[in-house]
Order: structure tokens, then sequence, then C-alpha cells
């Protein structure tokens, strides 16, 4: 599995090689391989008898890190969903995206973000799940505001980023006190301690913090508000993040600690409730947009919020429909995005207001979007998958169990209501946007290009997808045992028996679902007549506009505190850093008790060393008082040649060598560059600025002289000087010790020091030159 989750960062690798002839055969083809190899491999573990396969690798193992991946029915969907999904997207990109575009920055992006989301599914290590998961915030920000030209889309980018960065810091935080908790890294793991987590004090940060970062991905309200603006990316993106990956992590997340979390009451409360409380928020706003991918942006935020308000009902047929769920929309709604994106290629335009009558023009997807959004709308037909899973959200609402809460109980009360009162709005928007779209009136003249249908290539990913739904909507008993029951028992913890039927007889959810269709077609027949509605709610109200001030004066605040100490004053900064540094480190060392004092093992002092000491003060001293340049250089060489006849002394001719030769030069430069040097004049420095000048010295030297005598004074490993003098001439062949360490048993480090010099130097020698052609000219 470790090579399946990063193939496509290694095909990355070489995109730019294969831009290059772009123009013969487009990128395209080349990246289409990593997703579906990829998929193909792991299509060989669906079955009826699949087991979980775990395999490891370490990494860190000194913080019990490692690439520790666990497949189960859960992960196997998610890994299906974003390689099958990736191959089409790879391929309908193809012919969406021209040469002209800059390919191999699209596809090295889009290899990132797959590899990111193989990381967050297959891994059972939180904090390498954590690291894949901020790699899917990078690569869809570059992805998302991969049009970087376009106001809109830097925008929508950074929007993006923050919100759900902000989400996984706060993920991390769960992920920490978790682990502290269990003492593991190990979701598996942890899940076997559940009683552990329940009962500890820290359960409801844990609870907050990892919800936070599943909510803040997955486009919950009120953090949904990245999600239409995300819309800026190119359509292939659109369809790839937020109908199968992105917006799916945190649906992930949430699965994967439901097992943890799914006996707490308040698990039921949060995730229900914000999850429906996203449904009817997201298909209401749907009906408002007139841009094609706006709608579906509200109609995705719609879904995940029904699809989350399952996971947190928590009940065996919530669980199965949730992931039964996750399946169909992928496939409707992935083909929707492709058609939105033909449209808008073959039209000039997304905006429904001037879009109207396009089925006879664009057949092909005219049907396409037929089925996609009438599967998407729950029409009660037996070739249309959303139906049943729709079905089994109704089934699933009115089947809650009791709470002793009175908040969860009322929202148990509640919630089959709110499903169908959500679900109403989803037809509308369904409605709104197949029909608005494809039928009534051409608008031609007010379309920037005649509209005609797509090439074959762009047509075959959407067809596949609704093909898709179409099987499994006839067969979808031929997914269940093999796919999704496994899926299913991974997030419950024990096997699902459930049939997936088309009639259940008339009984609730039957009804349920008629009064949405006859509901629903009323209100999107007559949508023009109520549309006012939305002048008054949500009206000026925007929580897009409380981003835009939040972030607003997030920068102001910044620059005005910034502005207020960076002043251009060196010594100001000198003043912050070190004194930072001072009452950090000092009270670190108060409050562990880290200053010892052992003077057992070290040898007498003699006279000469005293001597040399107290010159070498004197001289650091004068030279604060010293008003003539050359005085101020040669008491400076003072400090540093007896620093060289203390090595001396203590039997160190290596480094008295080098401290010499150091020294050396430094005095030489110095006097080199004499005539550049400023003026030495008397300071006129005020009584206050001179205190804190005299404190902050003092302090700094009496800091180093603690941390000094403690870390000789403590001894908390044994020193590994005993290694390197016993194995010195066995391993390096040689009886200098110093040398052996710097040439042999730490020659990497040497050789990049020597690196670094090497590229110092190339640069001090290209800035000659470039002044002599300056000087030249």
């Amino acid at each position: 599995m470790l090579f399946a989750v990063f193939l496509p960062a290694l095909l990355a690798i070489f995109i730019p090689y294969f831009s290059k002839w772009k123009e013969k055969i487009h990128t395209g083809y080349f990246v289409l391989l990593a997703p579906l190899a990829i998929f193909i491999y792991f299509v060989s573990f669906v079955g009826n008898d699949f087991e979980p396969v775990s395999q490891n690798y370490e990494w860190i193992p000194s913080l019990n890190i490692g690439f520790d991946f666990y497949l189960d029915g859960l992960s196997l969907l998610f890994v299906l969903l974003i390689s099958g999904i990736g191959s089409l997207v790879a391929f309908y990109s193809i012919f969406y995206l021209h040469t002209s575009e800059r390919l191999d920055q699209f596809y090295v992006y889009l290899l990132l973000f797959m590899t990111a989301m193989f990381g967050v599914v297959l891994s059972d290590n939180v904090f390498v799940l954590y690291s894949f998961w901020e790699l899917t915030s990078i690569s869809s920000f570059l992805l998302i505001g991969y049009w970087n030209y376009k106001e809109r889309s830097r925008y929508g980018a950074l929007k993006s980023m923050l919100i759900t960065v902000f989400g996984g810091l706060s993920m991390l935080g769960g992920f920490i006190l978790l682990s502290i908790i269990t003492e593991t890294t190990s979701i598996q793991e942890m899940i076997g301690q559940v009683d552990i987590i329940l009962g500890h004090d820290y359960f409801g940060l844990i609870l907050g913090f990892i919800l936070l970062g599943a909510f803040t991905k997955s486009a919950q309200f009120p953090f949904h508000i990245w999600l239409p603006d995300a819309m800026e990316a190119p359509t292939p993106v659109s369809a790839y993040l937020h109908s199968a990956t992105m917006v799916k992590a945190g649906i992930f997340l949430v699965a994967r600690f439901t097992p943890i979390f799914s006996e707490s009451e308040w698990f039921f409360v949060f995730v229900s409730g914000i999850g429906i409380l996203t449904l009817i928020w997201g298909s209401y706003m749907a009906v408002r947009q007139t841009d094609l991918k706006g709608i579906l942006a509200f109609s995705t935020i719609s879904q995940l919020g029904m699809i989350m308000a399952m996971l947190g009902f928590g009940t065996s047929t919530a669980i199965f429909a949730a992931v039964f769920h996750i399946l169909n929309h992928a496939t409707f709604k992935g083909s929707l995005f492709m058609v939105a994106g033909i449209v808008d290629h073959e039209s000039g335009t997304r905006d429904i207001r001037k879009l109207g009558g396009l089925a006879t023009l664009m057949p092909i997807s005219a049907t396409l979007a037929f089925f996609g959004t009438f599967s998407m709308a729950g029409v009660p037909l037996p070739f249309l998958n959303g139906f049943y899973s729709k079905e089994m959200f109704f089934d699933a609402s009115i089947k809650l169990e009791s709470s002793s809460l009175m908040i969860a109980e009322l929202l148990r009360t509640a919630i089959p209501y709110l499903a169908v009162f959500g679900s109403i709005f989803t037809f509308v928007y369904s409605m709104y946007l197949v029909f608005g779209t494809f039928m009534g009136q051409k608008k031609l003249d007010q379309l920037p290009k005649k509209p005609h249908e797509a090439p074959i290539g762009m047509l075959i990913p959407p067809i596949i997808l609704v093909v898709g739904v179409i099987i499994i909507g006839i067969l979808p008993e031929a997914f269940n045992s093999s796919l999704i029951a496994h899926a299913a028992e991974s997030i419950y913890g024990q096997p699902i028996e459930k049939h997936i039927q088309y009639w259940h007889g008339l009984k609730a959810p039957l009804f349920m679902s008629l009064a949405v269709v006859v509901i629903g077609a009323l209100l999107a027949f007559a949508r023009k007549s109520w549309s006012g509605i939305y002048s008054f709610l949500p009206g000026k109200l925007s929580f897009n506009k409380a981003y835009d001030f939040i972030v607003d004066q997030l920068e102001k605040t910044s620059a005005k505190i910034t502005n207020s100490y960076m002043n251009g004053s060196l010594r100001r900064y000198m003043i912050y850093i070190l004194t930072a540094i001072l009452i950090c480190t000092f009270t670190f060392i108060g409050l562990t008790g880290g200053f010892n004092w052992d003077a057992s093992n070290l040898s007498e002092i003699t006279i000469h060393e005293v001597l040399i000491a107290l010159a070498m003060a004197t001289a650091a001293i004068a030279t604060i008082f010293t008003n003539n340049k050359i005085g101020s250089i040669l008491i400076l060489g003072v400090v540093g040649y007896g620093l060289a006849l203390l090595f001396v002394i203590y039997r160190a001719p290596d480094l008295a060598l080098t401290q010499l030769v150091v020294e050396t030069i430094t005095v030489a430069l110095f006097l080199l560059c004499f005539y550049h040097l400023p003026n030495l004049r008397e300071r006129t420095d005020s009584i206050v600025e001179k205190s804190t000048n005299i404190i902050i010295s003092v302090g700094f030297g009496l800091l180093m002289t603690v941390v000094a005598i403690s870390a000789h004074s403590t001894k908390l490993f044994e020193t590994i000087s005993g290694y390197f003098i016993e194995t010195s001439h066995d391993i390096g062949g040689g009886d200098n010790v110093v040398n052996v360490i710097l040439v042999d048993m730490r020659g990497l480090d040497t050789m990049f020091e020597i690196v670094v010099l090497g590229i110092a130097a190339l640069a001090i020698y290209g800035m000659i030159k470039l002044r002599n052609k300056k000087g030249a000219k």
C-alpha cells in the first residue's frame, strides 16, 4: 500500500518533463496511468470474503510515528472513489484543458492532492493522518487558485485554506490529547480503549477539536462558506474535490472515529444537529444561485449535511444509508459537475439566467443531467440510486433511539420533519438546475458562443458515472455484500445485514418521499413567486461578510501590532529577542528545576587559565569603551587568540589551529575593509537605554553561564565520547578521534557544511562580478 499511496507523488516528479511533449500528446494521458493503476489494484480486494489488511513502515520510531496503513471496508470504499473518480477526472481534463494552459503545474497539484487523500483514508497513525490532511488543504489551495490571474480564484483559494487549516490545527489538538490518554498513536488501538476515552476529563475537548476539523473540511454550517468560492477552480477540480475527495475527508474522519464517540449522546447532538442544519441551509440557498457550479456547490453542502446527520444517528440503518449515499453522491454529483463544465465549455457561460432550451442542441449532456439530477432529488424510480439512500435516510430518521438528554430528545423528535423540509428544497434545486438549463426557451442571443454537443472524449467520463447511477439503482445488492456492508461494518463495529430493496411497502419513508416530490414539484413550478423570501432570509446577513470582516480586522490589527515594534531599529529588535529568550529560559529552568551544579569531575584551575580568562574578559569589556577602530580590531583579536590558547592548554590542537586560522582571517578582513568601517563615535544613550543595555547583557551572560553549568552537570544519557574513542580506529582507520568524527562518523554533516560554504562562495563571486559589470558601464 505504501507504493500505491505515493505513486501519484512519484509520477508528479516527472510531469514537468512529460509536459514538454504536450503539443504532441496531452499531459493528462500520463497522469491517467496512476489513478487507474491504483483503482485496478484495489478492486482486487473487493469481495464478500474481504478481511482488513494492515502494513507498517517505520518513520520516527522514537515518537511512535510511522506509515501504518490500514485497509478495511471504509478505507477501501474511499480509495476506490478517490482512484476511480480521479481516473475519470484526469481523462475529462484532457479535453477540458487546452495545451496552452500550464498543464505541468495543474497535474502536479492534482497528483499531490491524490497522494494526500490516499494517505488520509489509509493512515492508522493519527499524526501521519494529520500530515496528509494538511497536504490536502495545501494542494487544494493550489488547485483552486490555479487560474491565479483571477482575483476570485485567489480569494477562493485563500478562504478554503484558512478555514480548513484552522480546523486541521484544532483536529491536531484532539489527536495529541487522544495519544496522551491512550498512550498510542494508532486509531485501531484507540478504538479498543473507548471506556478510557469516554470517561476522561478531556473527552469534551477531544470531541470538540476533532469535530471542528471534520466540519471545516466537509463544509458544514457555518464553515460551508469556502465551498462556493472554491468553484472558481477549473471544472475537473470541482468535480474531483467536491464529489469524492476533499469534502468527503471530513465525512471519513467522523466515520473513522464513530466507534469511539458514538456512545456519547453529545456526539449525536453535535454531528446530527449540525448535519441536519447544513442539509436545510445548503438546499435552501442552492435555489437562490444563478451559477451552475454555485447551485452544485450548495447542493454538495446539502448532501454532505445529510450524510453527516446519518453518521450522527449512530444506528445500523443510518450508518448503512450514510455509506450507501457516499457512493451514490460520488456518481451523480461527479457527473453533474462534468455536465456543468460541458455547458460552460460549449456555451461560454454558467449563468442559468442566460441558459435554456439546450436539450435540442446538447441532447447527450441533457440526458446525463436528467439522470444525475433526478437521482440527486431522490425521485422514486427503480433505476436511480439516489432514491434508495434517500429513503433509507428517512427510515433512519424515524427510528432514532430515545435519549435521557433533553436537547438530544428534542432533536430526535424534530429530525424527521427537518429531513423532509431539507429534502423538499433538494428537489426544488434539482429541478431548477436541469429544467432551467436544458428546457424552456432558447436564449442564444445572450450566449457568448453558439452551444453544441461536447466532443466524445469529454462525454465519456460523465456517461460512465451515469451508467454507475443506473447499475447501482438496478443491481444494488451487487454492491452491498461486496463493498457497502464491509464499509458500514467498519463504522458500526459489527456486521450489518441490510437488504437494499426498491419497494418497502406503504410505510412512513415512502410517504415522506412522496411528500418531498409533490411539495417540491409545486415549489419548483412556482419558484419565482416565492423567491422574494431570500430578501428577508438571509437578506443582508451573510457569513461571507462575517468572514471578510474577521480577516480584514485580523490584517489591520496585525499590521498595527507589527508596526508598533518594527521601526527599523536593530537595537530594539535585539532587545525583544534577547528579553524573550531570557524570560522563557529562566522561567522554564525555574519551573522544572533545571539548574544543576556538579564540580566533582572538574580538574583544578591553574594560574595560566585564570590569567588568560581575565585577559579575554578585560578585552571583551574594553571593546565597549574604545573609540578607535584599529584599537577595537586588535582588542577583539585578543579574545579570539585567548580562546586558542585555552584550546592549547586543554590539549585540543585541532581546535586551537582552527581558531587561530579563523581569528587571523577575521582580523585581516577587518583591516582590509578598514576604510569602509563606520566611524566610532561617543554614544549619547540615555540612562534608561544604558541601564537596559547593562541588564540585558549581564542577564544574557548569566543565562549562558547557567546553561553551560547545567549542561555539564546534568547527565541524562551516557556520553557518546567513549564510543568514538573506542571505535575510531576500527571504523575510521585513524587515531585522531576528532578527524575521524568529522570525516567518517559524521561525514554527511561535514559534506553539507562544505556545500553551504561553496554556495556562499559562489554567491560572493557572483556579487563581485555583478558589481564589476555595473562599474564597467
